[in-house]
């Protein structure tokens, strides 16, 4: 998937994000290694130390670590994982529901075209 940075936001935390959002949908499996920083600069075409950045924040929130000499890997800590995509999972529902009201609808007529689409598929 295409690394889509939107030059409004600051680029570290959208690299955070779609790390964040890799590793939740298991591109990155629970105790894997990451690529070096320098790959993943060259495949989101970043300057390497913006990368860096972005994975010393995912480091210090825990959901990635470092052994010294052979990289950075992924926690293999089911809870915290399980409780990120959750969190992330609240944050789309949130947006979404924000993107339909300021399109006029109320609650109940979201969950009915919720309920229809869910039908069609």
């Amino acid at each position: 998937m295409p690394w889509d940075l939107d030059n409004n936001r600051p680029i570290y935390l959208q690299l955070m994000e779609r790390i964040q959002q890799d590793i939740i949908a298991g591109v990155y499996s629970p105790g894997s290694k990451l690529p070096s920083v320098r790959d993943l600069a060259l495949e989101a075409s970043v300057n390497p130390n913006t990368m860096q950045k972005a994975l010393s924040e995912l480091e210090r929130s825990g959901l990635v670590y470092s052994q010294r000499t052979s990289g950075r890997f992924i926690t293999e800590d089911k809870t915290m994982l399980k409780k990120i995509k959750r969190n992330l999972a609240s944050e789309h529902i949130r947006q979404f529901f924000e993107k339909m009201t300021l399109l006029g609808y109320n609650r109940e007529e979201i969950l009915e075209l919720i309920q229809e689409a869910l039908k069609e598929e």
